[in-house]
């Protein structure tokens, strides 16, 4: 498996941003050949961290394309600085 998390600061209203996310990016990053899960934050402070998983780098790595792409078109006034974007393998994970 492999992950990419997404942190991002300044985002002016985080209500806005989660539900334009839930309505137009999920559907999108869920179709990504090797989806596993996705998960948006709201931390607090004007910060929101995006955590996707897959089952391989391909598959996180299209998906960073495409989140930048949407980002880009669709949230842009709500998200005005770039993520911190961190990805690696998983090497431990439990779920239920």
């Amino acid at each position: 498996m492999y992950a990419t998390v997404r942190r991002y600061d300044g985002v002016t209203d985080p209500r806005e941003a989660g539900r334009r996310v839930d309505e137009g990016f999920v559907p999108i990053i869920s179709t990504v050949p090797g989806f596993l899960a996705y998960y948006w934050v709201d931390a607090g402070d004007g910060v929101m961290v995006s955590t996707s998983v897959f089952e391989s780098r391909d598959g996180a790595e299209n998906s960073n394309n495409k989140a930048a792409d949407w980002v880009k078109e669709n949230l842009a006034s709500l998200l005005p600085n770039p993520p911190q974007i961190t990805a690696g393998e998983v090497v431990a994970h439990r779920a239920k």
